[in-house]
């Protein structure tokens, strides 16, 4: 197991429950926040200046700045000493950058406005990758494998209800009162932050210097299991992030409008119902590595009979298990995280994994709108193909040689790159039961 250099809270049997719903309450008020922004940006948008270009660029410039400064934030998340204070502090802000761009969108200079979103959009990591990245410290090893496919159901939720609420308020009230209702609810997630039992980290957090920005990157090149789980699900995020292109062509094959959007909503309820499956009943749960690979492998399967399939419905059940299988990936891949990252660079490997998440999944859909005349059968066997790359690749890395450099993470401990980088102490065997509900009566 690894060894904590923080002081884990106590918590007894019953008040385990109660911790979680509490960490599930400030993680569904954050990514609501975070995934309904995109929608009322661009209603917004529309609404004052009937601009939708002006919609895009503040969509933009919430998402790209995210990803940017992934690797900043992760650093320093993982050395700031009050950690209750540093992730209320940049929920807080998010919520706040929401609630200025509502108040001035369409008010004052564009550049100003941007500007604003981008300042929230600096935040964004530390609302999804961040915050699942404290589960470790907050459960323990004998509950964290359901945690984490519980936590996958908040990003399943808050993609599902974020936009679908966005938009409620924005026909029902006004598209300003929508974006700061929003904004609130980030700002409300940050105030619950402070009820979350993080204990300071001893001794003063270590001041963060230039190298410690490369410690994730590190890992997820040279850690077999870190970097087959990362890239693998990032080259399948590039046909994921394709898909609603492809939604939108399917509709006009189909000739039915409502598909571009309904196929996606099938999927994400289908993601849905896969965490709710695996957090009940996990698999695979000893090497969480080999279960993302195979995810993207079953995925792959309905994505190509979708090239088949001659109507809508059977379309819909193909998307809707093609999520199923989603589900219990991104489940998988927050455990691996949490399983192979050290304790130095825990928060890092999180944001920067979503980052690069995010950054493939953008490239996808740029490419796919390149190519949207390749037409709509070939582009989701394409989709297909990529989820059978992915799994490909994963098994590859999964079995490449390791460097082992004789250093240590700048201020860490005098250890060599195995301890300080790999996270791997003397105490901890890479064959242990990974921590989770069924790691003994499923897989002994």
């Amino acid at each position: 197991m690894r060894t904590q250099t923080s002081a884990r809270p106590v918590v007894r049997s019953g008040g385990e429950r109660w911790l979680f719903v509490r960490y599930v309450q400030v993680a569904l008020l954050a990514r609501l926040a975070c995934e309904g922004a995109r929608v009322a940006f661009v209603v917004l948008a529309v609404d004052r200046t009937g601009s939708a270009g002006f919609g895009g660029a503040l969509v933009a410039a919430l998402l790209v700045p995210g990803v940017v400064a992934a690797p900043l934030a992760g650093a320093l998340a993982d050395r700031v000493r009050r950690r209750r204070l540093f992730h209320a502090g940049c929920l807080v802000l998010h919520g706040a950058g929401l609630l200025a761009v509502a108040g001035t969108a369409g008010r004052a200079p564009t550049g100003l406005v941007l500007a604003v979103a981008g300042a929230a959009g600096c935040c964004t990591p530390l609302l999804t990758g961040g915050l699942t990245s404290l589960l470790g410290d907050l459960v323990p090893s004998t509950a964290r494998g359901r945690a984490f496919s519980l936590d996958a159901v908040s990003y399943n939720l808050a993609g599902i209800a974020g936009p679908a609420l966005a938009s409620a308020l924005a026909a029902t009230t006004d598209a300003g009162l929508a974006l700061a209702a929003l904004g609130a609810a980030a700002v409300l997630g940050g105030v619950l932050v402070l009820a979350l039992p993080l204990r300071p980290r001893p001794g003063g957090g270590r001041a963060l210097r230039a190298a410690d920005l490369g410690a994730a990157a590190a890992l997820l090149l040279r850690d077999r299991p870190l970097r087959s789980l990362t890239w693998a699900s990032a080259v399948g995020q590039f046909g994921i992030g394709a898909l609603p292109v492809v939604c939108v062509l399917l509709a006009g094959r189909y000739a039915t409008p409502w598909a571009a959007g309904g196929l996606m909503t099938a999927m994400a309820l289908g993601s849905l119902a896969g965490s709710l499956v695996y957090a009940w009943r996990p698999w695979g749960v000893r090497r969480p590595e080999r279960t993302v690979a195979v995810m993207l492998l079953a995925t792959g399967v309905p994505l190509a009979a979708v090239a088949a399939v001659p109507g809508v419905a059977l379309a819909l059940g193909c998307f809707a298990l093609a999520g199923c299988c989603t589900g219990p990936l991104f489940a998988a891949l927050l455990a691996g995280r949490d399983r192979y990252a050290p304790e130095a660079a825990r928060t890092q490997v999180f944001t920067l994994g979503a980052s690069l998440k995010s950054t493939f999944a953008a490239g996808g859909a740029a490419l796919a709108g390149a190519c949207q005349t390749a037409g709509p059968v070939r582009l989701a066997l394409a989709v297909a193909g990529c989820q059978a790359l992915a799994a490909a690749l994963g098994a590859v890395l999964l079995g490449g040689p390791v460097s082992r450099l004789r250093t240590v993470l700048p201020g860490g401990p005098t250890s060599r790159l195995r301890t300080a980088v790999l996270g791997r102490p003397a105490s901890r065997s890479r064959t242990a039961p990974f921590s989770g509900p069924a790691s003994r009566s499923r897989d002994g």
